[in-house]
């Protein structure tokens, strides 16, 4: 059994809506990760969730070294103002270590990433010398003493942390821990997403598109965005608007995943029993959040048979779903998973056109970045921004975000962006 949460009463008793923040704060604070994990092949770890501290077994690098092509010796040698001449003893390559010690008057040859002898602790690079024969030349104040040289353990020490635990192992990552010798890394366990759509005038692909029907497209977005979390998704297809298929929907999905996400249902003007079905399983929220657009949003935890899933019932318009998936399931996903919770970086961009807005809700526009001769940044809405425009998500690169106490946005001026590339 997964674990419950005790909920918290947030109702909208005096009628005005959440703001997008409260609402934000709300769901993650009501919250309780999974802690299964297992463990993978360090190939197999890509995209997952970090367990557990990696502690580093050894000290990295783990002896001084150096940082340059050049010549290795006692820096102790070097005065202000002095040439200093030194003949080459022999040389250290990658691997192959200068095995005698080097005294003062004399230098090696070393390569980067070279052992670097006892008895030295400065490399001046090649371009720096002149070369006669068997002995350099450097040229007064060209270099100080340290210089060049990577000590033992600056990177880590040998039993600091090197990855913290909720880390998205990534390809620096992967190199890291082989870096390490550590083969072998214990993860989070993929956390499980059910989701389906409600309507009855949703219409599955390769179904008979009857008049006053559409096709489901919200399933497909969903699938994608939870499969670029790294979700194991379950589809549960669509469900009728009836009580008794909503609830073995729920059902189904509570038994099999951590988490649910439902699109449609959630509006003010859905049936009364969505509401009853969702109170007999659980303890589920419904909220009006002041935004545009999906302003409708549910969210709680459900219970069947000994199971419990989490609840995340998004408005039904495509466009609107995706911008509440973004913005509320997305973080709550990650914080469920275990992992380190990422929040979106907003940048400024010059709009180019007037952009019209009322205070007193934050509102998301679809728009097209660019830079503009002066390599500054412009932005402009993708057109009209219906919320059931799917295509204007598809042709934005960039989500305009206009905070809760904007008004009119006059051409010329700073807006915040959020940019689409590896969100989307």
């Amino acid at each position: 059994m997964k674990p419950t949460n005790t909920q918290h009463s947030n109702s909208q008793q005096d009628g005005s809506p959440l703001s997008v923040d409260q609402a934000r704060n709300w769901i993650l604070s009501n919250l309780s990760p999974i802690t299964d994990s297992e463990e993978l092949d360090l190939k197999s770890a890509l995209g997952r969730v970090i367990a557990v501290d990696v502690l580093s077994p050894i000290d990295v690098p783990a002896h001084n070294n150096s940082a340059m092509d050049g010549y290795a010796f006692n820096g102790t040698q070097l005065h202000p103002d002095q040439i200093l001449h030194l003949n080459i003893a022999g040389e250290a390559l990658a691997g192959h270590p200068y095995q005698q010690q080097v005294g003062l008057g004399t230098c090696i040859k070393i390569m980067t990433g070279a052992v670097m002898p006892d008895s030295c602790d400065t490399v001046v690079p090649q371009e720096f010398v002149s070369l006669t024969s068997n002995q350099i030349q450097i040229p007064a104040n060209k270099i100080k003493q340290g210089n060049n040289c990577r000590l033992r353990g600056e990177d880590l020490r040998n039993g600091s942390c090197a990855i913290t635990k909720g880390k998205l192992i990534g390809p620096a990552e992967l190199g890291l821990l082989a870096s390490l010798g550590i083969a072998k890394i214990s993860v989070q366990r993929r956390l499980k997403v059910a989701y389906f759509s409600t309507g009855d005038e949703v219409r599955s692909l390769g179904e008979t598109l009857e008049a006053g029907c559409i096709f489901d497209s919200n399933r497909y977005t969903v699938f994608g965005m939870l499969s670029r979390l790294g979700c194991e998704v379950i589809d549960i297809g669509v469900v009728e608007d009836q009580p008794e298929a909503l609830e073995q929907a729920l059902r189904c999905a509570c038994e099999q995943a951590d988490a649910i996400i439902t699109s449609g249902g959630v509006s003010v003007g859905a049936a009364d029993y969505t509401k009853q079905v969702m109170a007999k399983l659980g303890q589920i929220n419904f909220w009006n959040i002041a935004m545009r657009p999906g302003r409708p949003l549910a969210f709680g935890e459900i219970q069947s048979n000994g199971n419990s899933a989490y609840l995340f019932g998004l408005p039904g318009n495509p466009v609107a779903t995706m911008i509440s998936f973004y913005f509320f399931v997305k973080q709550a996903l990650q914080q469920l998973n275990g992992a380190i919770i990422t929040s979106p970086i907003l940048v400024p961009a010059t709009s180019t056109q007037a952009i019209a807005k009322r205070p007193g809700r934050t509102e998301y526009q679809r728009g097209i970045v660019r830079r503009n001769g002066n390599g500054s940044l412009e932005v402009n809405i993708t057109g009209a921004q219906g919320s059931g425009m799917l295509r204007s998500m598809s042709e934005a690169n960039c989500i305009i975000v206009l905070n809760e106490d904007q008004a009119d946005v006059v051409a010329g001026t700073l807006v915040d962006i959020l940019l689409l590339e590896g969100l989307v």
